[in-house]
């Protein structure tokens, strides 16, 4: 298992962020900051690599044995046939994209009685889209965005039924969707082709609960255990450090509309998640970020830098501690 750097849990120091001055990050000082730290891969979307020499950044990849994701978007079969292209010419095994749909927090009832239609149209897209990664030699593989649950990544990996398709799991991400993080990584775990590593602070709403970015290993997300599953189902798996967004996520579980488009859940699912939720959330307090206060710039991006610090110092020790704990076991 390697760990790299994306983009997308910095996006005002990386000037990705519409409100960041900062020019954007390219492709290449990107890898140079993922050597920075010590870690083994980047995963980019297609937009960085405007004005980029890709042969060269594949080349400085090879040569530091790095792994690269391309990130693109939707379920287009043209736009996501062209990412493929990219990421075969890259190198890069895998091209991840999101479903979209539903708003952050797993909010669908702008999709009321009409998310099963959106699905089969997704499943449409993606099914051509296959064509094209199993002509390139990539691997598709969609992400659970806070839009889709368990089991309809396991439907949409079971009617596409190939190879070179398969799901990006968030390991924060499931909570949007009333689902505990360990137990979705188990139950999609045959179809796992890449992973984002996210964590999360909870904190109880009248609706539900909120999920508050944190660094890694700080938050309700349980990466041991996680990181033994992923070593029992796809051990070579690639991971990117990718912290949460600058805005809560409100995931209003409690709430009747919340429910009518996801698919059925059983009273003990629903119960082991809220006993989750519940012993995990933090004392209520103030859970918005400097950027949702309207603090400055300069504060915003020192407060990512300082969870991206946390998180790189965090998943260095947790990979030091899985290592030393693999060699005791062969002695």
């Amino acid at each position: 298992m390697k760990i790299g750097l994306s983009v997308y849990g910095t996006t005002y120091a990386m000037g990705i962020h519409p409100k960041s001055s900062r020019l954007r990050i390219t492709a290449s000082q990107l890898l140079e900051q993922a050597v920075e730290y010590g870690l083994q891969g980047i995963e980019l979307p297609v937009s960085l690599l405007e004005g980029e020499d890709v042969d060269a950044l594949a080349q400085a990849a090879r040569e530091r044995d790095f792994y690269i994701v391309v990130a693109s978007g939707g379920y287009n079969p043209k736009t996501l046939a062209a990412a493929c292209e990219t990421a075969a010419r890259l190198g890069a095994p895998i091209v991840r994209t999101v479903v979209g749909g539903a708003g952050f927090g797993g909010d669908r009832r702008n999709f009321a009685g009409s998310w099963q239609p959106f699905l089969h149209e997704a499943l449409t897209g993606l099914k051509e889209a296959v064509q094209a990664a199993e002509a390139c030699g990539v691997t598709l593989a969609v992400e659970n965005h806070q839009d889709l649950a368990s089991e309809e990544l396991l439907w949409l990996c079971e009617e596409i039924g190939s190879p070179h398709f398969g799901i990006t799991l968030d390991t924060g991400n499931p909570l949007a969707t009333a689902e505990e993080p360990v137990a979705f990584a188990r139950t999609i775990g045959g179809h796992l082709k890449h992973v984002h590593l996210k964590d999360y602070w909870i904190y109880l709403s009248e609706e539900g609960y909120r999920l508050v970015r944190c660094p890694l290993g700080q938050g309700s997300v349980d990466f041991a255990a996680l990181f033994e599953v992923f070593e029992a189902v796809c051990p070579n798996v690639n991971m990117s450090l990718e912290l949460g967004a600058l805005e809560a996520r409100h995931t209003r579980v409690l709430c009747d509309d919340y429910w009518p488009e996801y698919p059925a859940r059983s009273a003990s699912q629903l119960a082991s998640v809220i006993r989750f939720v519940q012993a995990q959330a933090k004392p209520p307090g103030d859970w918005r970020t400097p950027y949702e206060k309207g603090d400055t710039e300069a504060n915003i991006m020192a407060y990512e830098q300082r969870q991206l610090f946390a998180s790189v110092a965090y998943m260095h020790n947790l990979m030091r501690s899985q290592s030393e704990s693999k060699a005791r076991m062969l002695l």
